[in-house]
Formats: structure tokens, C-alpha cells, sequence
């Protein structure tokens, strides 16, 4: 029996994802390939009903973090100052990628088991009226917290400048409001809440944003490039043909479920479940209720169970966890909902839960 994943990426795939890798292999320059790409595209945009004409969605082969650093170097624009708003790992990660690219960058930190500081955003903003936008992780997975991008949003409006969404492990999941955040690129992966396979990656991008930035930092991670020849049903450089077969597929399936409020009332379903299964347990959450995604919840390690013992446990039940990161990793374990996660699955879950916590 293959193991079922509750890591935050990759996910426990079904098993129609897993045959679509093995579809006829397809050279990259012909016309097939132009078709599934653009399938693909237009699905990504269906995701959170974006109209064509004022989004796209540009495929990369690479993870979540070339994705983000695409959006990062090729979106700020040459003379822009970009103001990272960080909680986490991943938020930390975004102001080290605009730092190599020589982008001038100001932050607002936050305590990783702190929300985004909401005032320090609109300090900084006052403080430093060059700063032309905002970065932030959507979902923190260093905590499985779920930041405030509404209030975020509302900054950015009254201050005039666009945002940059990390929406690595939310897109297609968590609500992301197209339509009233002033989101100017939103990246993201095929092999989190989407159940694709590793390597493909995306941003969504507003095409005017991209075409004023007129920023072109990376060959590999240039934007521009890649619109431009996937408009034109081309693409610069090799892509993961079995990937994106494999995320073309995922994505006919995620709609067939129902779309994202439906993948997202499966994970709080599943969360629940494991919520109150340690809780029984007496097992607690890191974060307080309601601050954590659907997606992923970190719960705190209890006295005397070290995570090598737990994770070593119910990987041979047939589950896999996560690891803390940084400062945390020694007093707490990571669950997430994602993947091909059946009702039979989460009853063992809870039996192998109960078995190593009680041992």
C-alpha cells in the first residue's frame, strides 16, 4: 500500500493523476503540446473565474519557490522598492529572493507565531512612499497559519500599491479575491491544492501589471519570455511534458469535485477530524482556533514523544508527517489535509494516531 502523505506537498495522488503521466511521450514544439498548455492555462484561470483578457496564467517547469521568485523578479519594477510583509519561512525566503535580484526591499516582521503586523505594514508604507508593492504568504506553513490578506489588501488600496501573493499552498483551496485585492501577480504549484505531481509551477499575473514593470531580471524566470510565447502557443524552454499532462488532468478533476469551496470544505472536514482526534489525546494546536488554513495545522509536540519517534511511527502505519521548521522544529509536528484522501484513510489515521501517542 502506498503511503499516504500529510506533508504539505507533494500530496497523495489519485490514480487517474498518476496514469495521465503515462500518456504519450510529446515533444515540447509541436502543436499537441501548444493544446495542453493552453488547456491548462485556461483551467488555472477558471479556478477563481479570472477573465483572459485582464489575467494570465504562465506555466514554468520548476517548484512553488521558482514560481515565487519569477513573480518577484519580473514584477517589481526596475526602479520599484518592494516591502515584504513576513511571518514565516516562506515570507523570509521572498525578501532573500529580492535582496539577490538587487531589488531595494523594506520589511515588515512579524513573530513566526505572530500574525502579519498589520500596523507595521502601514508604518513602513508611510515611511517609504517609493515602495511600489506588497509581498506576502497567503498560507504561512511554518505555522499553517492563514494570513489577513483582506486587511493587507486594504493597505495596499489606500496606499496605492499593487500586491505579490505567495499562494503556493492556498491557490485552489482558500479564498483569494481577484476581484477586489490589488493583486498584481499570485503564484503558485501544481502539487499542492491542486493534487498535481512536482514541477510544474505558475503565477497568475495581471497582463497590465506585468507590461509595466517591464522588469527583466532572470532569463530562466522571466515572465515576460513566458507569456509572450505561450500566447503564442510556444513556450522558451523545455517543460515537464508528464507534469503538466499530470496537472491538466488534476485540474478536470478538481473542477468534477465541485472547485475550490469544495476542496476547501473536504480539507476542514479532514482537519476537524484530526483536530479533535489529538485533542482527545491531548495533543494542542500551535496556533489559536480559526488561524490556521484548512490546508495545514501544526500541533505541539507533547512531553516525553520526540517528532523522529512519532513521524517514524506512523510512517510505518502508512502515514507521513512534517517536521517544525527553524526555532519550532523541536516542539512541533505539521499536518495537512491535501491529496486523494479517502474516508478509510482518515480512520486509520486516527486509529494510528491514537496507537503511537498512547504507546
Amino acid at each position: 500500500m502506498n503511503p499516504i502523505l500529510l506533508n504539505p506537498g507533494p500530496v497523495t495522488l489519485s490514480a487517474r493523476v498518476r496514469n495521465a503521466m503515462l500518456r504519450p511521450d510529446l515533444c515540447h514544439r509541436e502543436p499537441e503540446f501548444a493544446t495542453l498548455q493552453n488547456s491548462i492555462r485556461n483551467r488555472l484561470l477558471g479556478v477563481y473565474g479570472l477573465s483572459p483578457a485582464s489575467w494570465a496564467a504562465i506555466l514554468m517547469t520548476g517548484s512553488g519557490t521558482a514560481a515565487v521568485e519569477a513573480m518577484i523578479s519580473s514584477l517589481v519594477p526596475r526602479a520599484g522598492t518592494l516591502l515584504v510583509a513576513e511571518n514565516g519561512v516562506y515570507g523570509e525566503r521572498i525578501r532573500t529572493m529580492a535582496e539577490r535580484h538587487g531589488i531595494a526591499t523594506v520589511t515588515a516582521h512579524s513573530d513566526w507565531q505572530g500574525a502579519i503586523d498589520l500596523a507595521g505594514v502601514r508604518a513602513a508604507l508611510a515611511a517609504h512612499p517609493q515602495v511600489t508593492q506588497v509581498a506576502a504568504v497567503h498560507h504561512e506553513t511554518t505555522t499553517g497559519r492563514l494570513n489577513d490578506l483582506g486587511g493587507l489588501a486594504a493597505l495596499c488600496r489606500e496606499f496605492g500599491v499593487g500586491m505579490l501573493i505567495d499562494a503556493v499552498s492556498s491557490f485552489g483551496a482558500e479564498a483569494i479575491d481577484f476581484d477586489s485585492w490589488p493583486i498584481d501577480g499570485c503564484a503558485a504549484t501544481a502539487n499542492k491544492c491542486l493534487h498535481g505531481v512536482p514541477g510544474t509551477s505558475f503565477v497568475v499575473t495581471r497582463r497590465a501589471a506585468l507590461e509595466a514593470a517591464d522588469a527583466r531580471r532572470s532569463l530562466y524566470l522571466d515572465l515576460g519570455a513566458y507569456l509572450a510565447n505561450q500566447d503564442g502557443g510556444g513556450t522558451p524552454f523545455t517543460q515537464s511534458v508528464q507534469t503538466f499532462y499530470a496537472l491538466d488532468e488534476a485540474l478536470a478533476e478538481f473542477f468534477e469535485e465541485g472547485g475550490w469551496t469544495a476542496r476547501q470544505a473536504r480539507y476542514e472536514a479532514r482537519q476537524s477530524l484530526i483536530r479533535d482526534t489529538l485533542a482527545r489525546l491531548g495533543v494542542g494546536t500551535l496556533l489559536a482556533p480559526g488561524e490556521s488554513s484548512c490546508v495545514l495545522q501544526a500541533f505541539r509536540l507533547p512531553p516525553g514523544v520526540t517528532y523522529a519517534r512519532l513521524h517514524d511511527g506512523l510512517k510505518a502505519r502508512g502515514f507521513v508527517i512534517y517536521a517544525g521548521q527553524g526555532k519550532l522544529a523541536a516542539g512541533i509536528f505539521r499536518i495537512s489535509a491535501m491529496g486523494a484522501i479517502g474516508d478509510a484513510d482518515m480512520q486509520r489515521l486516527q486509529e494510528a494516531l491514537e496507537a503511537e501517542l498512547k504507546r
